[in-house]
Formats: C-alpha cells, sequence, structure tokens
C-alpha cells in the first residue's frame, strides 16, 4: 500500500505535518491557513539553529539519568488515515496510516548536565530546540542522536550546560506510521455497511509511549499533559480528561480538533487517546456521580451489547470509592471496545481501553460465564484507577503494587456486588494455584526483584506474568486474613491517601500497614518483617507437620533438585481438626528446624488440618494423609470445599515434588464420585490434565481415560437434566462445573456427553439461524462436536466464524476450530493466523496456542512458531506462548528441540524460555519415574469406587 506524506504549519505551538503523495514521490507542502487555526492560538515556531556532529558513544545506562525531571507535556497529534474505505470502489483512495504532531515538555534540571537524554522510538524527528523557560530564549544545541540499541534514547547535546535548578522546555516536531501491531498508536478496522471502518487507538504500557512522541517514558516521571487532537470531521475523539468546550474547533471541510483538560499528574504508560466513528452507551446516572459513557462498534451498539457494562461500572466505582475513602478525581469515565486490542484491556486514567470480549454482552449469544469475566475485567481496570493510576509503582520492579492489588480489589468488589454470585472463592484458588505452579521452578522472579535486575525492554515486558498477578493477590489474601481485613483496609487507605499522584515502593505499603496495626494495637507484629519473605525472594514453602509427634517444619517447594537451602519464610496459618474445628489463632512457622507446638499433635487419632488461604503447601505424616482420605471417602462435607481443592492439589504436586507417593495424590480423586463442587473438580481437572499432557501418547492413556469415563459419569448425570434440555443452573459455581462436567465427560469418550454434543451441533448446522444451544454450553459443545467430526463440521464452524460480528462467538468458534482431530485442518487454521482478513491479530497466539494443546496439533504449532518465529516475535511478542506449547514436552527430543531454539535466538535468553526447558525437564524426570506406578494405580482403580448407577466399563 503506497504512503501518503502531508506536512503542515503548527496548530499552536505545533508543525503538525499534512502530508499529499505525487506520482514521482513525496511531495511536502506547507499548508498555510491562518484563519483556520487562529482559535487554536498558535505560536511562531522559531528557526532552528546550525548544528554540527555528536560525537557517538554508549548511552550512560538503561535508565534515564534522573538529571532532569519532567513537569508538563503540551501535545499535539493529527492521525492523517480516512474513518472508512468503500471495499466496492476500486477507485477508492488509499489509507494513509501517516501520523505527525508535536510535543514541548518543560522539564527541571535537577543536576547540571550537557545532555538531555529522553525516550524516541521509530519517530522522524522534522525539527527540534531548546528553550529556556525561565528567561524565555533558545538554549542552542550542537545535534541529536537516537540509540539504536534498546534504549531507545534520544539524546539532544547541548552547547552550554544546563544549569541545576533550571526549567527548560524541548520542543519536537515528529512523523510516524500507525501500524497494526498493537502497540503505541496503532489501527484497528472492522467492516460496516460495505465499508472498512478505521479506528485509532493507543497501547502505550509498557515501554510504547516513545512510539507516539519523544518522552522521558519512565513510570517515576509523571507529568500533566495537555493534548490537542486533529481528526476527519466524521470522528470523535477521546481522551485521558474531559474535553475543553470550544465552539470554533473546526478547521476546514475535512479537520477539526478537540482539546482536552490538562490531566493530573501521570506516568507516560497512561497517556491515551481514540478516534472513531463509534456510537456510545451511556451508563446508569443514578449509580454514579460521574459521566459514564462506553462506546464501540455501531452495530453492537445497537443491539445493547455494552449496556451491561454500562450498567455495572458505575456501581463499581461507587464500591471502590466507598472502600478506599478517595473519590475517582476525573469528572468522567469512557470505555472504548477496540476491535483489535493486545490485552484483555488497558487502564488508561479516564479512558479504559478493552477487547470486544472483555466488555461487549449479547443477551441471546454470551454466556453467564463470559458476564462473570466481564464484571471480572471492569472490577480489575477500575481498581487500577487508584492503584496504578493514583498511586504508581516507581519503577516496574514493582508492577505487582498495580497488577497484584488490582487482582485482589477485584476479588473484593465483584462479591460486594454479587454476593450470590459465589465465584470469590474459586478465583481467590485459582489465582493462588496458578501461581503455585510457576513459582515452583527456579526460573520464576520474586514479586519484587531488585530495581536493578528489570533493565531492558525483554526484562520489564516479562514482569506481566502469573506471579505479578497472581502471587500479588495472593499473598494479600494472606495478609488481610492474619491482620484481619478491617485493619487490612485501613492500612490500604493510609497508603493511597498518603501517595496519591506518587510513585511507590513495596515499603511503602508495608509501612502503612504497620501504622494500621499499631493503631489497632495489634502486639507483636511486624509486617515488613513477615511479608518481605513473600515478596524478596522466589517460590513458596512447604510446611510438614507429624501430627505423630506434633511437630512442624518448612522448606522450599520446588519440582527441581536444584534449589537454595536456607530459605525461610514467615508463615500466618490456622490450625485445625476433626473435632476441634478451625481455631482463631495465627501461628507462625519460623525456622527450617521443626517447631514443637499442641496444636500440631493428633489426639486420639484424629486427623489434623491447615487452612487452605496461606500461599504455601501442606505436607503430612502417612497416617494423617490416610485419616484426611478416610474422611473424604466418608463423609467429604465435614472438611470445607477450599480445604479439599487444596488436599487436592497438594498432594499432586508433593507427588511431583517426590514428598508423597503419587498414588496418594490419585486416592484423592476417588471422592469426587460423590462431590459436586466447582472448587474441587476445577482443581482435579487442572491435576488430571497434566496426566493427560504426559500421557496421551503412551499405553496409560485408555485406562486413565476409562478411570475418568468412570468418575465422571455421576457429575455429567447430575447435570444431565439440565444439559439434555439446554439450560443451566441458577448459581454460578455450579454453571462453571456444568462446563467441566461437558468437557471431561466428552473428552473422555462418556458415549451420553459424545452423543448430545454431536446431536445439538448437527441441529445447528440443519437450521443455523436457530442455534438451541445454551450460550453458556456453546464453547464446550462446539469443541467437542467439532473433534468427533470431520471436514463438514470445521467448515461450518469456519463459516459462522468469518460471519459473526460477536466477539464472544467469535472466540468459542475459534476454540472449536482448534479441537478438531484432522491435522490438514489445524495445519489450515494456522495459515490463517498469517492473513489479518482471515483471523485477527489479537486473536493470533491464542489460536496457535490452542492447537499446540491438542495432541494432534502439539507438533504443528512448534513447527509453525518456529518457522515464522521472527515475524510473530515482531509484531505480537509470543514469549508466553512458546511456554504454554511447552508445556506438554516431556521427550529428550524435545527438549533438545527446545535448547537449539534458544541457541538460534539470540533474544531468547528469557525467563519465559527457561521455564520452558526446566518444566520441560521436570516432565522428562516425572514421566520417567512414575510411568509404570500411575499405569498400575489406573489398572487397578478402573472404578472409582462404589457410587451412584451410571456408566461404567472396565479396559480390556
Amino acid at each position: 500500500m503506497g504512503k501518503e506524506l502531508h506536512m503542515s504549519k503548527p496548530f499552536a505551538v505545533m508543525a503538525v505535518a499534512m502530508t499529499v503523495s505525487a506520482v514521482a514521490g513525496i511531495i511536502t507542502m506547507i499548508i498555510l491557513y491562518q484563519i483556520q487555526i487562529t482559535p487554536m492560538n498558535p505560536t511562531p515556531r522559531p528557526t532552528p539553529l546550525p548544528t554540527t556532529t555528536l560525537p557517538t558513544g554508549p548511552p550512560p545506562s538503561m535508565r534515564l539519568p534522573g538529571n532532569l525531571v519532567p513537569k508538563s507535556y503540551q501535545l499535539y497529534f493529527q492521525p492523517h488515515l480516512y474513518s472508512s474505505i468503500d471495499l466496492s470502489d476500486v477507485n477508492a483512495t488509499e489509507q494513509n496510516l501517516t501520523f505527525t504532531g508535536n510535543s514541548t515538555v518543560v522539564f527541571q534540571c535537577v543536576q547540571k548536565t550537557k545532555s538531555i537524554f529522553l525516550h524516541s522510538n521509530n519517530l522522524t524527528l522534522l525539527e527540534l530546540y531548546v528553550t529556556n523557560v525561565d528567561t524565555k530564549k533558545i538554549v542552542p544545541h550542537l545535534d541529536y542522536k537516537e540509540y539504536d540499541d534498546g534504549t531507545h534514547f534520544l539524546e539532544v547535546q547541548m552547547t552550554d550546560a544546563l544549569t541545576d535548578g533550571g526549567n527548560y522546555s524541548l520542543f519536537v516536531a515528529f512523523q510516524g506510521e500507525m501500524q497494526d501491531d498493537l502497540s503505541g498508536m496503532y489501527v484497528s478496522t472492522y467492516n460496516e455497511d460495505g465499508l472498512k471502518k478505521y479506528v485509532v487507538a493507543t497501547q502505550l504500557e509498557a515501554t510504547d509511549a516513545r512510539k507516539m512522541f519523544p518522552c522521558f517514558d519512565e513510570p517515576a516521571l509523571k507529568a500533566t499533559f495537555d493534548v490537542t487532537i486533529i481528526h476527519r470531521l466524521d470522528t470523535t475523539a477521546l481522551g485521558n480528561w474531559d474535553k475543553k468546550l470550544d465552539s470554533k474547533n473546526i478547521i476546514d471541510d475535512e479537520w477539526k480538533y478537540t482539546r482536552f483538560n490538562p490531566t493530573k499528574l501521570m506516568s507516560t504508560y497512561l497517556l491515551a487517546f481514540a478516534v472513531s466513528e463509534f456510537p456510545l452507551s451511556l451508563g446508569d446516572p443514578t449509580t454514579s456521580r460521574i459521566d459514564i459513557k462506553t462506546y464501540a462498534r455501531k452495530d453492537a451498539i445497537d443491539a445493547g451489547q455494552a449496556d451491561y457494562a454500562s450498567s455495572i461500572t458505575g456501581k463499581l466505582l461507587k464500591i471502590y470509592e466507598e472502600h478506599f475513602g478517595i473519590n475517582y478525581v476525573l469528572p468522567k469515565l469512557d470505555q472504548f471496545v477496540v476491535p483489535d486490542h493486545r490485552a484483555a484491556a488497558m487502564e488508561n486514567w479516564g479512558l479504559i481501553m478493552y477487547q470486544e470480549s472483555s466488555l461487549l454482552y449479547d443477551k441471546k449469544t454470551t454466556s453467564l460465564l463470559q458476564k462473570d469475566w466481564i464484571v471480572e475485567i471492569v472490577a480489575h481496570e477500575l481498581a487500577h484507577q487508584w492503584f496504578g493510576n493514583l498511586v504508581t509503582m516507581r519503577w516496574w520492579n514493582d508492577l505487582w503494587l498495580n497488577e497484584g492489588f488490582s487482582s485482589y480489589m477485584a476479588n473484593l468488589a465483584v462479591a460486594k456486588m454479587e454476593p450470590d454470585w459465589n465465584m470469590k472463592q474459586i478465583r481467590e484458588m485459582y489465582q493462588r494455584l496458578g501461581a503455585f505452579e510457576i513459582d515452583a521452578l527456579n526460573s520464576s522472579h520474586p514479586l519484587s526483584p531488585p530495581a536493578n535486575q528489570i533493565q531492558t525492554r525483554d526484562e520489564i515486558g516479562e514482569m506481566f506474568s502469573t506471579i505479578t498477578y497472581c502471587k500479588g493477590a495472593a499473598v494479600l489474601t494472606m495478609l488481610a486474613g492474619y491482620l484481619t481485613e478491617r485493619v487490612f483496609d485501613a492500612g490500604i487507605k493510609m497508603y493511597l491517601k498518603e501517595f496519591q499522584f506518587k510513585n511507590t515502593e513495596t515499603q511503602d505499603v508495608w509501612n502503612s500497614m504497620q501504622k494500621a496495626v499499631e493503631e489497632a494495637h495489634l502486639s507483636g507484629i511486624n509486617v515488613t518483617e513477615i511479608m518481605n519473605t513473600w515478596t524478596e525472594q522466589i517460590g513458596y514453602p512447604v510446611v510438614t507437620i507429624n501430627t505423630t509427634e506434633g511437630e512442624a517444619y518448612q522448606k522450599k517447594f520446588t519440582l527441581s533438585p536444584a534449589t537454595e537451602a536456607g530459605r525461610v519464610w514467615h508463615i500466618p496459618m490456622r490450625v485445625m481438626s476433626k473435632t476441634s474445628g478451625p481455631l482463631p489463632k495465627q501461628h507462625y512457622i519460623l525456622p527450617s528446624l521443626p517447631v514443637h507446638k499442641d496444636e500440631f499433635l493428633s489426639k486420639k487419632g484424629e486427623w489434623i488440618l491447615v487452612n487452605a488461604t496461606g500461599y504455601f503447601r501442606v505436607n503430612y505424616n502417612p497416617e494423617n494423609w490416610r485419616r484426611l482420605l478416610d474422611q473424604l471417602e466418608m463423609d467429604y462435607t465435614v472438611i470445607a470445599v477450599m480445604e479439599r481443592g487444596q488436599l487436592i492439589d497438594d498432594a499432586f504436586n508433593l507427588a511431583g515434588a517426590k514428598l508423597v507417593n503419587i498414588t496418594l495424590a490419585l486416592n484423592t480423586t476417588r471422592f469426587l464420585r460423590n462431590d459436586t463442587e466447582c472448587l474441587t473438580w476445577g482443581v482435579a481437572i487442572k491435576n488430571l490434565n497434566y496426566f493427560v499432557d504426559m500421557f496421551d501418547r503412551s499405553i496409560v492413556y485408555g485406562p486413565m481415560q476409562v478411570y475418568m469415563r468412570n468418575l465422571v459419569c455421576p457429575l455429567y448425570t447430575f447435570f444431565q437434566i439440565y444439559t439434555d434440555n439446554s439450560s443451566i443452573p441458577t448459581d454460578s459455581s455450579q454453571q462453571e462445573n456444568q462446563v467441566n462436567a461437558i468437557n471431561m465427560a466428552c473428552s473422555n469418550g462418556l458415549p451420553a456427553c459424545q452423543k448430545m454434543a454431536r446431536t445439538m451441533f448437527r441441529q445447528w448446522m440443519n437450521n443455523e439461524t436457530n442455534n438451541r444451544i445454551n450460550p453458556n454450553l456453546r464453547s464446550a459443545i462446539y469443541c467437542q462436536a467439532v473433534a468427533a467430526g470431520g471436514d463438514k463440521e470445521w467448515e461450518f464452524a469456519w463459516k459462522i466464524y468469518k460471519n459473526t460480528t460477536i466477539d464472544q462467538e467469535r472466540d468459542q468458534l475459534t476454540h472449536a476450530l482448534s479441537c478438531t482431530t484432522k491435522i490438514w485442518l489445524l495445519s489450515r487454521l494456522l495459515e490463517y493466523t498469517l492473513d489479518p482478513e482471515k483471523i485477527r491479530k489479537s486473536d493470533v497466539l491464542d489460536i496457535i496456542t490452542a492447537v499446540g494443546n491438542n495432541p494432534v496439533g502439539q507438533s504443528l504449532a512448534w513447527n509453525f512458531l518456529r518457522s515464522h518465529w521472527l515475524v510473530l516475535r515482531d509484531e505480537l511478542g509470543p514469549s508466553y506462548v512458546l511456554k504454554d506449547l511447552a508445556k506438554r514436552f516431556s521427550t529428550e527430543v524435545e527438549l533438545q528441540e527446545l535448547k537449539q531454539f534458544q541457541m538460534a535466538e539470540n533474544a531468547m535468553e528469557s525467563r519465559l524460555m527457561n521455564q520452558a526447558i526446566e518444566q520441560t525437564e521436570a516432565n522428562i524426570q516425572w514421566v520417567k519415574e512414575h510411568k509404570q506406578t500411575v499405569l498400575n494405580w489406573f489398572m487397578a482403580n478402573l472404578s472409582p469406587g462404589n457410587s451412584t448407577p451410571c456408566y461404567l466399563e472396565t479396559f480390556v
């Protein structure tokens, strides 16, 4: 596609470029419309001074020197693209993806220097000059240099040194290109009424503000932002802050401008704007004191798909305002739904960006489980308006202060808004287990590593991890349980009040918590001493309790034999027994040597159990394990559901670490034939899926499938009256467990389930305008029907995928397309990911991961990823996909392929790559040690025990 370059005179202090292309090349035209720009009060641009060549040399470090502190930015942007193009018009104007603009940053010099260092990436700089703000005079500079070494430094070499305490401004006029790489200022597209529509959106976290304008692109360098957007007449521009009232904003017959009020102090990564033709959905004015609007595609707004999100946003915002005692600081909140967005959502202050599947809710086609997801995402992003936006981490090593706190607060807010959903415990458990899985590896990372260990762009990107989100939330849940929620919440209020509009480190949180502890007159609690053991070192402990001797000790839990010794955690825990019930007192296990306590001693042969809310695993002596398993088999309801789930997960992972026998872990699943709780089944399925990943290409798989068919049959029967009638229970957790039952039953060949899935899907194929499959069940049934079918089922799913305008339906069909067992269809799907006209870029990595999770598609996805690595890496950054694909690797050949790939790609010396290798090595060892034992156990336990009559079979 041809590029058109436009350049124009400044609007205000700007030199916005408007460009026109010609046959012979690019012709630059200076357009002087004084009358049109008069309302914008432009100031003249001085003539740039002559320059000389800047001596080359390495930048001072990967971080900015810190000798300049930005105070404010004045920004002008003009994206030159047309808002739409007629797809049927062969003579339609080629799209223009150029943007132009200028920035004026005012900064203070706090240490004498002859160099101005800031960031700029992939921008063409058109003009640059420095002004002494105090004297209003131009300050001569020699030249500037852009570093192409990963730092993205822009260095301006001054003729004379800037003086300590002096105030200066840097003006830069620039141009760049909007791409579809979902970062910086980028372009997203959709089709509507025969037109291809274009949307301008931004995604600047973590280090992409520099792709949009030259800036001090570090989170601690907060400033105010005064933004003006020049855009097409038929479009609307949104920004972080509310718009300035300006009735004379028309420039000419093509362009107008929108000016926004200056922001409060904020970090560069939170800056955002959007330009589109989107209509809006208004929030319920009775639920919030501020103006809430949701913007999305016209057909989505017209269908009411934004109404649900609009209705809950004000309620959630009010919950946070009351909980924190600090009001949301803006008069408005815009929610902008982008057809393509890299993350589920981005918390830009006052202008939150969402993927369509994260916000749009269609009553006819969206599942109630997806509705839960929407509430959770909105709650998470709104929590960021305080944790991240109002109070921001000083550097990316403390990202958990943003993400861990927002994950924790989202659980709290959703539970307050929808108490009947009964999902808080499930979310907390899944967060903890997700973190456990990664944190057991030696290649994990601390919640708060030293700042000097997080320097490069890749290292910053790796901080957006399961550890940051899930471990962060888990340790906060543990701390709140220990201090009590009343004291914890008091500490949070102190923290937010003291540091609003500022930057913090982890220690600042603990200091606020300590003040709350002291005000509550709690003695003997040193918050810093306790919590640093959880944030400054990787991993977590396993507490081993000998109930015969009444003693307990701790050590680091790891799946790898090579680990650091001597690590100690401060462990808050409650202990209960069969007769005592939970004890209110919290105990600390401090040393690695055994500690004797009466609470750990079994009286009269009763079982002992430790609570399941802490971020640690618990092992017991064999006698206590036997008593606990006997209790589960006799009456599982005596043990609370959280503890049942934790027992299953602990047993499987302790077996993986060789701390208990693998048969003990498998025995923890036997009681499930009677249990119908979502949490216990979800944990069991997660752990049994690891066995599937390791053994689905071996002789173990046959008897294992028989066992799992027999185990899940009562659960499937429990929900069958709903499933066969395409209906769902009223309880949210039971709705999720119904899906668990279908997936496990169908994937393991339960005839009733497979017949149901094929029948419902074929009925839809025969009458595609009447899909009677309940939205909650579609993802499971689509997948199972396509897996059991052939070309016709796959082609039908692909046709619906291409034609649907509902993002959730597209996600379900994407998953279904990856479920086929036909290799050529999986290959076709992978090839489609290279064509953005077929597969949106925001879906590419999910599809590759889904194909890789299919036993038939594992090698296809792995080979595809390697073949197209450079393209995928540069455009989408697929490191986490590599790790997801490698989780099924369990052979020496696969390990060597991983290592060879690491050697071939210099950039692959990353934490995620090391985790993939470490996990593969652990998988290989695990399979070698357990294959025969596991085979013997499944052969001996084909029927999980006496149960309600159901489909039972033996293995032949």
